[in-house]
């Protein structure tokens, strides 16, 4: 199953330059997922950013999952012994 995230992820340049964001915000796709990578829970990520909701951030996470499967398709990935 695919988490449709199109409703939710918007580029506008008028809006951090073109850069992917949350609709309705000026919260960057990347802010999120490096809050992630660092190691923050969707709890703490929603108290930084409390105008964010549990299914904006599962939007980006969706994003970044699809963004970097057409970047490097998982068929392409080496098989580790």
């Amino acid at each position: 199953m695919t988490f449709d995230y199109s409703e939710l992820i918007v580029r506008d340049r008028q809006i951090c330059g073109g850069e992917p964001v949350v609709r309705g915000t000026r919260v960057p796709v990347r802010t999120i997922l490096a809050s992630l990578a660092e190691g923050a829970w969707i709890d703490e990520i929603l108290v930084d950013f409390p105008t964010l909701r549990v299914e904006q951030i599962r939007a980006v996470i969706a994003f970044a999952a699809a963004s970097a499967e057409e970047d490097m398709p998982v068929s392409g990935l080496p098989v580790l012994a």
